[in-house]
C-alpha cells in the first residue's frame, strides 16, 4: 500500500480513520479551465459526478462572510485576540443553543442581507444554468456549517436525493468553502463513479452507521464504504473562493477537521425553475426543520 507524500498517513470521518494512500483517495480534477465551454463542463460533470471550480468568487467577500459570521458568537467563543475571520476556536466552552436553532448565530446568519446578497450572485447562478442547461431558481433552504477540531464529527457519506426526492431531481449542489479549507481542515469529499451506481447497490452501505435511527444517511464509516465498493474518495485541497458543484445522486461526505481554525461552508442548490421543487427546499434553513 503506497502512502500518498507530504500528507498524514491517517485522516479522519466522524472519528473513523482512513488511511491516505493511493488505494484510498485520489484527487479531485481542477475543471476551471472548463468554465468558458458550457458542453465540456457538462460532459466533465456526467463523467465525474462532481466538478472543483477554482477562483470563482472573490476571495475577500468569502472573508468579510466568515468575519461576519464568527463575529455574532459571544465572548470566549473565539481564541481571545484573535480575528474573527479567522475563526480560531477559544478553549473556553460557551453555552449556546443547539446548532442552527433560534437563538444561534447560524440560523439568524442565513437570513441576514449580507448572507442572502452572497448567494445569490450572478455567478453561481449562471454556472448552475451551464452545467443544468437550463434557467434555474436559487432553492430558499442553504445550510450554513461550521465544525471545530473538537467535535469528532462530520457530514456522514450521503446522496442529496435522498433529501429531496419530492422534487423533479434536476438540482446541482455548490458547496462553497468559506474560508481556505485544504485536507487537514475536513473539505468535502466524492466517491469516485457513484453517481453511477444504483440505490440497491448502495443500500447495503446503511449497515455500518452510527444512526441506525435513521436510514437517509448511508455511513458514517468512509474506509469501510470505500472498502466495501471498491472506489477511491475524490479530494481536493479548496481555497476561499473555489467551488464544489456535484449532481444529487453523488455520494459525498467530508472528513474531520484537524486544525486549529474551525472550517464554515455553505451549500446553495439551484433547481430547473420550470420543474417542480421539492417543498421542503422552498423556506429557509433551520437545523431542526426536519428535512
Amino acid at each position: 500500500m503506497t502512502t500518498v507524500p507530504t500528507r498524514p498517513p491517517l485522516v479522519y470521518s466522524n472519528s473513523v480513520a482512513i488511511p491516505f494512500t493511493e488505494e484510498r483517495f485520489v484527487p479531485l480534477p481542477d475543471s476551471s479551465a472548463l468554465l468558458g465551454d458550457a458542453a465540456a463542463l457538462r460532459a466533465r460533470l456526467a463523467e465525474d459526478g462532481a466538478l472543483h471550480l477554482r477562483g470563482v468568487l472573490d476571495p475577500d467577500e468569502i472573508w468579510a462572510l466568515r468575519a461576519a459570521y464568527f463575529g455574532r458568537f459571544p465572548p470566549g467563543y473565539l481564541r481571545p485576540g484573535t480575528d474573527p475571520a479567522a475563526g480560531v476556536l477559544g478553549e473556553e466552552v460557551v453555552p449556546l443553543p443547539p446548532y442552527g436553532v433560534p437563538g444561534h448565530p447560524a440560523y439568524e446568519f442565513v437570513r441576514s442581507t449580507a448572507f442572502l446578497r452572497f448567494v445569490d450572485q450572478p455567478a453561481l447562478r449562471l454556472i448552475a444554468e451551464t452545467v443544468l442547461g437550463e434557467p434555474v431558481h436559487r432553492l430558499a433552504r442553504v445550510i450554513l456549517r461550521h465544525f471545530d477540531r473538537r467535535s469528532g464529527k462530520s457530514s456522514r457519506a450521503h446522496v442529496d436525493h435522498t433529501y429531496m426526492d419530492r422534487g423533479s431531481g434536476r438540482v446541482v449542489t455548490m458547496w462553497l468553502p468559506i474560508g481556505h479549507a485544504p485536507l487537514e481542515t475536513g473539505g468535502l469529499v466524492y466517491l469516485e463513479g457513484s453517481h453511477r451506481l444504483t440505490p440497491e447497490e448502495l443500500a447495503p452501505l446503511r449497515s455500518v452507521t452510527d444512526r441506525p435511527h435513521d436510514q437517509r444517511p448511508l455511513s458514517h464509516d468512509l474506509n469501510w464504504v470505500g472498502e466495501r465498493i471498491g472506489r477511491r474518495w475524490l479530494w481536493a485541497d479548496y481555497e476561499a473562493g473555489d467551488i464544489a458543484l456535484h449532481g444529487p445522486h453523488t455520494v459525498h461526505a467530508a472528513l474531520d477537521n484537524a486544525t486549529d481554525a474551525m472550517r464554515m461552508s455553505v451549500d446553495v442548490r439551484f433547481a430547473v425553475r420550470a420543474d417542480r421543487a421539492d417543498e421542503r427546499w422552498l423556506r429557509p434553513w433551520a437545523a431542526d426543520d426536519g428535512a
